[in-house]
């Protein structure tokens, strides 16, 4: 659905984008993450054909950006950062604007964007000034707009940027569900939001690929496959370490440890599975000791993002703004 090859865009001074290559398959949401600066805008803009690379390819729904851009941009539906509505049009005059410029049939104009409008849950704003409404209103009008043509692709950038979290969850569960029929990359600072939503994510720092994959399979890439596991337990017979350790999917028992009171505190290196907290419990029924404590961590996406871009390098990529005169391909 989407290929990338050795993609490089340059500035003057700078270099954007540095050889990238990855694929994106059809119905599949992938995770887009980077630093500022690190060039994700940049790889999105030019796969939305809204700059030109300097070198390497492209290719959208099997058009190249640069051969075919007019059949790339009907192919996708793109969320920029910042939606740049007309603010004195109304809501429903604004996209039928849009779905005018975006080649929908007038026959079906009007259905189209009563489906928009009902996804994005903006009905209540249709007859509102576009230039007059909040910030989260605007991104899900801009939203709203990325579906009129029923793309084949979602291009969202920082789609729930200015949302508030009930708002946050809807656009997920939407997102989730578009997922299922479209093929989406999202690129996004909300880490939590990127797990929550996508199979898959691309990290980029400095311009470069520098790690790809599930949110599972980054955590092994780190070594960090396993939860762990702390248990607090008042064990005044000195049963707990070897019930704890006996425990299927418990490979390391550390401690015990002082905790408040008569408490010890227990660390379990274990299986990333809810049924181990399970087990635990049962262990402590059959082993009798208390527990008074018990909380599980895995490694999260944002521990993995931190510490790749920054075993990359610590200082971030040379950051290029729109002023920046292009390098000609």
């Amino acid at each position: 659905m989407i290929r990338v090859e050795n993609l490089t865009k340059r500035y003057t001074g700078a270099t954007a984008v540095d050889g990238i290559s990855f694929e994106v398959e059809p119905r599949e949401i992938v995770g887009f993450l980077g630093p500022n600066g690190a060039g994700k805008s940049t790889t999105l803009r030019v796969l939305t054909c809204y700059t030109a690379a300097t070198s390497g390819t492209a290719e959208v729904d099997g058009h190249d950006v640069a051969l075919e851009p007019e059949a790339v941009k009907r192919s996708i539906g793109y969320l920029p950062e910042n939606v740049p509505l007309y603010p004195e049009l109304r809501v429903g005059e604004y996209l039928s604007y849009r779905a005018a410029l975006k080649g929908v049939p007038r026959s079906r104009r009007g259905a189209a964007i009563d489906a928009a409008v009902e996804r994005c849950g903006i009905g209540d704003v249709r007859g509102r000034i576009a230039g007059q409404l909040s910030k989260g209103y605007r991104q899900r009008v801009g939203l709203a707009d990325t579906l009129l043509a029923d793309p084949k692709i979602l291009v969202l950038d920082e789609p729930t940027i200015g949302l508030d979290p009930s708002q946050i969850r809807q656009v997920r569960e939407l997102i989730r569900e578009l997922g299922r029929e479209r093929t989406v990359i999202l690129s996004s600072h909300i880490l939590p939001e990127v797990e929550a939503v996508c199979s898959r994510v691309l990290i980029i720092n400095k311009g470069r690929i520098v790690g790809q994959g599930s949110p599972r399979e980054l955590r092994a890439g780190l070594g960090e496959s396993r939860a762990t596991i702390a248990v607090e337990a008042i064990d005044p017979e000195g049963r707990a370490s070897a019930a704890l350790g006996a425990i299927a999917g418990v490979h390391e028992v550390s401690g015990p440890e002082p905790a408040e009171g008569a408490a010890l505190q227990f660390a379990l290196s274990a299986d990333p599975d809810p049924a181990v907290l399970e087990r635990v419990f049962d262990a402590a029924v059959s082993g009798g000791f208390k527990l008074v404590g018990l909380s599980s961590r895995t490694l999260s996406l944002e521990d993995v993002f931190v510490r790749i871009t920054t075993e990359e390098g610590s200082g971030p990529a040379e950051e290029v703004g729109e002023e920046g005169e292009e390098v000609e391909p």
